[in-house]
């Protein structure tokens, strides 16, 4: 039997400990991930390279309408999680409604915390956090020409009317 990987918070905290006790290196990213693109899998694969276990939060549908506009998600959020769960970088994925991901990177304490390049450090949420527990903020370079928002004007462009 398969182990989930697409957990609730409160079930995450446990195996997180364990992975922790066990040496590893727990590392923590966020986004929507609304139509999965080679840019994301790539950017999910450098967090992954920058240690032994990826946390993925994502955010909820009602998280990514106040962020996109109400045209988006595309996909829900229980579909954005089992792709996202699906991917060798990924090890866990929990979902957030909070505007923010402040909370799961509290109580997760990764070790890394992995932004796009086009974050400024310190407009990073929780990265203040994750270094005063000694941890590390890296911020991954990102795929020229791979966006959602890019696919799906893309898309509306060679749609027949």
């Amino acid at each position: 039997m398969e182990t989930r990987r697409f957990l609730p918070l409160a079930e995450l905290l446990p195996l997180i400990a364990e992975h922790k006790r066990q040496g590893r290196t727990v590392v923590f990213t966020n986004g929507c991930f609304d139509l999965l693109h080679v840019g994301h899998v790539r950017y999910l694969s450098r967090a992954k390279s920058e240690g032994d276990i990826l946390v993925v939060g994502l955010n909820s549908d009602r998280s990514v309408r106040c962020l996109k506009g109400p045209d988006r998600p595309v996909q829900t959020q229980d579909d954005r999680a089992e792709i996202l769960e699906a991917l060798r970088a990924v090890d866990y994925v929990v979902i957030f409604d909070e505007p923010t991901p402040i909370d799961l990177i509290t109580a997760i304490r990764p070790a890394v915390l992995v932004k796009g390049e086009d974050w400024q450090e310190a407009d990073i949420v929780g990265a203040a956090e994750v270094k005063s527990w000694g941890g590390r903020v890296v911020r991954a370079l990102f795929t020229a020409g791979a966006s959602t928002t890019g696919l799906i004007d893309r898309m509306k462009k060679t749609a027949p009317e």
